[in-house]
């Protein structure tokens, strides 16, 4: 035991210097190279062609979507005056440029709604405030998603962070939060939030592990000395990767007595969140009619619903770090399924847009590569103006999302979002 202990240390240093170099094990030892079927066939396109269509197994697609169809096809506002409009902006790093390029773009298009709720995590933590205020700020918005690269986000100590919090160190962004969030901007959220529009943010308390919302308007409104302070560390923690960057330290007071909390990233919690409007008369409350029908809810994400396929590398932090990221997608996937569902008790509409699966990415979403924002932002506006960019649908129902299903392995090839009379016939 005493070894055990002795290596724990240096081992520990061993395996993070490999997952920050990026360095893979499999690279060191003189293993096999890949098969043809580990180096790139998409599983989701290998089907049991027996079990895949069998009605026993699986819902139709046709009668899934006449379901959907079903449970909102009511969802119409009994008076107009009461319909509104929220955001919902998820989690996504460097993908949030995606999200940016559908709000820029929005605009462009002349129906952009003035929303009355604004909801963000992570990367849509940072957004969130720029859609809240409304096309004015769409300039910095697109500044920030399609010029800024890593250095203006973190700066890398991969030897001192692995003894420490983080294997980044964040403060080049909190510099770009300090200049951005100018007290003509706070000044903007206070008055916003006067007229009865919400804007909230979440992060993860990091002791407790619990989702918090953080109501920025109420705090901008306030008028005090430090609430420009407590925005900033409350946009970073929703923010901070954990592990990668800091948790933002904000001190809370309890019975007198100052305690210091830790915030991470409110994507660990949930990967996209919503809150209803408070804007509405009592009698429509305290009614038993459903006071949202009608209403509008858009839920942005900030990347694909489903990962791209690629070879998993024999190394265990690889193998980990997919594993990690696969969870990641289900969750978003779950998120969305329970905002849908939310949407269609309540009365609500649900749009959703997502990165298309035939967007070609590189780099991963901690990458602030300039020339792929520009891409992902372009791509985003483009779909907005093109008027194809929402669905109402929640994920798995759409071609090529049910679930694989299989009784042997004797399998075809056939792209899954293509009809599947071929196979059926």
């Amino acid at each position: 035991m005493a070894i055990l202990r002795a290596l724990r240390f240096p081992l520990g240093i061993l395996l993070a210097t490999f997952l920050v170099s990026g360095c893979c094990l499999h690279e060191l030892c003189h293993r096999q190279p890949p098969t043809p079927t580990e180096a790139g066939l998409n599983t989701n396109d290998l089907i049991d062609p027996t079990s895949q269509f069998d009605s026993g197994n699986v819902l139709n697609q046709t009668d899934l979507n006449s379901l959907v169809t079903k449970a909102t096809k009511n969802n119409k506002a009994a008076d107009p005056t009461l319909k509104r409009s929220i955001l919902c902006l998820s989690g996504g790093g460097s993908h949030g440029a995606y999200s940016a390029g559908v709000l820029c773009g929005w605009t462009t298009r002349g129906d952009r709604p003035v929303f009355d709720v604004v909801t963000g995590v992570s990367t849509g933590g940072l957004i969130a405030p720029f859609a809240f205020l409304g096309p004015e700020y769409d300039d910095e918005l697109q500044r920030f998603y399609t010029t800024l690269s890593n250095r203006d986000i973190y700066r890398l100590k991969p030897v001192v962070g692995i003894v420490s919090e983080s294997l980044a160190n964040n403060a080049p962004l909190a510099r770009e939060i300090e200049q951005t969030l100018t007290c003509e901007m706070i000044r903007d959220i206070a008055e916003a939030h006067r007229q009865g529009r919400r804007l909230y943010l979440g992060t993860t308390e990091s002791e407790g592990r619990r989702f918090i919302v953080w109501d920025v308007g109420e705090i901008a409104a306030r008028g005090g000395p430090d609430d420009k302070e407590l925005i900033k560390q409350i946009m970073l923690g929703s923010s901070a990767i954990p592990g990668f960057f800091p948790p933002s330290e904000i001190p809370v007071t309890v019975d007198g007595k100052t305690y210091i909390e830790k915030h991470v990233d409110g994507g660990v919690s949930y990967s996209i969140f919503m809150r209803p409007p408070m804007n509405l008369p009592d009698e429509v409350l305290r009614s038993e009619e459903k006071p949202l029908s009608g209403s509008d809810v858009y839920a942005v994400i900030a990347g694909k619903l489903y990962a791209e396929p690629e070879v998993t590398k024999p190394f265990v932090l690889s193998i980990a770090a997919k594993n990690i990221s696969t969870l990641t997608y289900a969750q978003t996937r779950a998120d969305l399924v329970r905002l849908w569902t939310v949407c269609a008790v309540t009365g609500m509409n649900f749009h959703m847009t997502s990165i298309p699966e035939s967007l070609v990415l590189t780099g991963s979403s901690k990458d602030f590569d300039p020339s792929e924002m520009q891409k992902m932002f372009a791509e985003g506006y483009d779909r907005i103006l093109k008027g194809d960019a929402w669905r109402t649908t929640p994920p798995g129902t759409e071609p090529g999302e049910d679930p694989l299903i299989r009784s042997s392995t004797n399998l075809a090839i056939f792209p899954r979002g293509e009809s599947v009379a071929p196979l059926q016939k």
